[in-house]
C-alpha cells in the first residue's frame, strides 16, 4: 500500500530535509505542487487529498493550514511551534514516556518537537518522573546550535561571509518560545531558565543541563543520574545514553558529531562521588531536532516501521 503525503512547506529547510528522506521511499507518494505552492485552491486540495500532511510553516501559516483540512481522514503532523503545548495535539517526541509512541500512532494531530526542547526533554523528563529533580526545581539549560536552525534569513546571514559572529548568544530576554514546551513537557511546575545561542557552523546542536547534586532533596550521585537515563531509553532505537566510562575518558563532544542521522546521545558528566553533573544532549538540530523526527512520527502514524528512511 501507498501512502499519500503532502509537505506545505517543502521548500524551507526543515521541509526540503523531510522531502529528502521521503521521496527516496517505495511505500510513500509525495503531493508536489512546484510553481502552485503558493496557490490557495491548489493547497487546500492537496491539503484534504493526502493520507498525511506535514506543516513546515511559521506558526500562524500553520493554523490556516490546519483550519483549511476538512476531511478528518487527514493526519497532520505541525513542525511549528503553533501547537506544542495544544491540550488537543499529541506531542511527538516518541521516547518522551512510556506509551508515547502508541499515542502518536492513534493520533491525528501531532505537533513535532522543537529541537532544543528534544534535547532538554530527553535529559530531564526522566529524572522528574523517578522524583530525582523535584517538579518545582528551577532549573538551567544551556544549549549551542548551528546556524541552520535560526532559518532563511540566518543562513544567508552565516554564509555571506560578511561578519557573522562565530558564536551569538541570544533570546537574551528569557522569553524564548521554547520554554513552556520545554517546562510542560519535562513535567516541571516553574519556567526553564533557557540561555540559547548559536555558532558557526551549519547544523548540529549541543544541549546542557549542570545540576548540583547535593542541593537536590535526594541528593542523587552521578551514578544514580546516569542509571535513570539508561532505564528511560533501554529500548530506544534512536536515544542512547553514553557509558559513564566513555564520559570519563571524554574531553570534548563535537555537536556536528550525530549529523545526517536521526540518533540522540546523552551523556552524564561528573565526578563519582562528587556533587555536581553536567547533563549533555547530541543531536543533529535538523535531524532528531526537526526532520528526521517528522519522518519518525509519520512512520507511527501510518503504521510504518518506525526507523523507515531513517539512520
Amino acid at each position: 500500500m501507498t501512502h499519500t503525503i503532502f509537505i506545505d512547506g517543502e521548500a524551507g529547510t526543515t521541509g526540503l530535509e523531510i522531502r529528502e528522506r521521503l521521496e527516496r521511499r517505495s511505500d510513500l507518494e509525495l503531493i508536489l505542487l512546484g510553481d502552485r505552492r503558493r496557490d490557495v485552491d491548489a493547497r487546500r486540495e492537496a491539503l484534504n487529498g493526502a493520507d498525511a500532511v506535514i506543516l513546515c510553516l511559521p506558526d500562524d501559516a500553520a493554523r490556516e493550514a490546519v483550519a483549511m483540512i476538512e476531511n478528518p481522514a487527514v493526519r497532520v503532523i505541525d513542525a511549528s511551534t503553533a501547537f506544542r503545548v495544544a491540550p488537543a495535539w499529541t506531542y511527538g517526541f516518541p521516547e518522551m514516556a512510556p506509551r508515547q509512541r502508541e499515542r502518536i500512532a492513534a493520533a491525528t494531530r501531532v505537533s513535532n518537537p522543537g529541537c532544543y526542547p528534544t534535547g532538554f526533554i530527553g535529559l530531564v523528563r526522566p529524572l522528574v518522573s523517578a522524583g530525582i529533580i523535584p517538579a518545582g526545581w528551577p532549573v538551567t539549560v544551556n544549549a549551542v546550535s548551528g546556524y541552520s536552525g535560526g532559518g532563511k534569513a540566518m543562513i544567508a546571514e552565516f554564509e555571506s561571509g560578511e561578519g557573522a559572529p562565530p558564536y551569538r548568544a541570544y533570546g537574551l530576554s528569557l522569553k524564548h518560545k521554547h520554554v513552556p514546551e520545554m517546562t510542560r513537557h519535562a513535567g516541571l511546575e516553574r519556567p526553564v531558565l533557557f540561555a540559547p545561542a548559536v555558532a558557526a557552523y551549519r547544523q548540529g546542536m549541543l544541549v546542557e543541563v549542570p545540576l548540583h547534586l547535593a542541593a537536590l532533596p535526594s541528593s542523587p550521585s552521578v551514578e544514580v543520574i546516569h542509571g535513570a537515563l539508561v532505564e528511560a531509553y533501554a529500548d530506544a532505537r534512536f536515544v542512547e545514553v553514553a557509558a559513564l566510562e566513555e564520559t570519563e575518558a571524554m574531553t570534548g563532544i563535537d555537536p556536528e558529531g550525530l549529523n545526517g542521522t536521526n540518533r540522540m546521545r546523552l551523556h552524564v558528566f561528573g565526578d563519582r562521588g562528587g556533587e555536581q553533573a553536567r547533563l549533555v544532549a547530541l543531536l543533529d538540530n535538523l535531524g532528531k531536532g526537526a526532520s528526521g523526527a517528522a519522518v519518525q512520527n509519520l512512520n507511527l502514524m501510518l503504521g510504518l516501521s518506525e526507523d523507515a528512511g531513517l539512520v
